[in-house]
């Protein structure tokens, strides 16, 4: 059985703004500014980030700097480095990089599959193992994140079953997937449903079920994340500011927020490494660069509370 959240002492955040957070919307930042972004959040205590994506440039050229941001972000000692790819191609354009972490994205909605990715999820499940056969060709140690989108519901679709879920997590596993997250990529789950399917997850994957992505498309992502915990899973992917989010849900808004988790997690005594302050300066600038985008979350807003900036720089006597 998984600690109760009180024996819980860490969790990581993973910073998916930089891929999940710039490919959703119009800006498109110099990568100059992006390596600040990254040696910013770098300084404010994050270690796990994940830079971009190897996808042609002219589908996404918010992201067609993906493999000098990753040769930038292996210069930082002890940072995590991931990347997106969504095909071998990709995947071939990772391993020469050498990130740390490839994340395959699969839906499993089969409408949501087909419209984002052209491709069945039975489909990228054997591009996995075309990735994990190429992987080990190469002698390399980069771990292969198999992503499960959909995981609780679909705009295009409607319910996704969650034996179908399970189902296309098992096989990738046993397509050589190193990992496995699932994601609520438009913001139809709720903590029951969470804690529900987590916990059917962990008892198939253990300790490769590993990460939780949460959308804040109807407010809940907090909880969400809170309902994960309770199964056990400590790695959430957020977006500073909340940006991103999913071109299947317009109008929605984002990820859950960096600095809003971290904060959570500050409350709850669960240690993640980050200097909340040091996050808001962070989303400040990025705010500025972003300027007449979508942003979300809520701790910008009101700031921390006095008690937290107390305890964080006592004032002098």
């Amino acid at each position: 059985m998984p600690e109760p959240i009180r024996a819980l002492q860490s969790a990581v955040i993973r910073e998916v703004g930089l891929r999940d957070g710039l490919q959703s919307i119009q800006t498109v930042l110099s990568t100059e500014r992006k390596k600040e972004w990254i040696r910013d959040a770098y300084a404010a205590g994050q270690r796990e980030i994940e830079v971009g994506s190897f996808v042609p440039a002219r589908l996404l050229p918010q992201l067609a700097d993906t493999a000098e941001l990753v040769a930038y972000a292996r210069t930082l000692p002890g940072l995590f480095v991931s990347v997106l790819v969504p095909n071998l191609r990709g995947a071939e354009g990772a391993l020469a990089s050498g990130a740390d972490l490839m994340l395959v994205p699969l839906s499993a909605s089969h409408a949501h599959s087909l419209a984002n990715l052209r491709k069945t999820p039975d489909e990228v499940v054997a591009e996995v193992a075309r990735m994990r056969a190429a992987r080990d060709a190469a002698g390399s140690k980069m771990l292969i994140e198999g992503g499960i989108g959909t995981a609780f519901g679909c705009t295009l679709q409607g319910r996704v079953e969650p034996a179908e879920v399970l189902r296309c997590m098992q096989a990738l596993l046993d397509a050589g997937a190193d990992r496995v997250s699932m994601a609520d990529t438009v913001g139809h789950g709720g903590p029951g449903q969470v804690q529900s399917l987590f916990e059917q997850a962990r008892r198939i994957a253990g300790e490769r079920f590993w990460c939780g992505h949460f959308h804040d498309t109807r407010g809940l992502a907090l909880a969400n994340v809170h309902a994960a915990l309770q199964t056990g899973v400590t790695r959430f992917d957020t977006t500073l500011a909340g940006i991103g989010g999913c071109p299947h849900a317009p109008g929605a808004s984002g990820n859950a927020s960096t600095e809003d988790l971290a904060f959570m997690l500050d409350t709850m005594d669960i240690g993640t490494g980050l200097d909340i302050e040091a996050l808001l300066r962070l989303r400040a600038k990025v705010a500025a660069w972003l300027d007449g985008e979508s942003l979300h979350g809520a701790l910008w807003r009101a700031g921390l509370p006095r008690s937290v900036t107390a305890d964080a720089a006592p004032a002098a006597a």
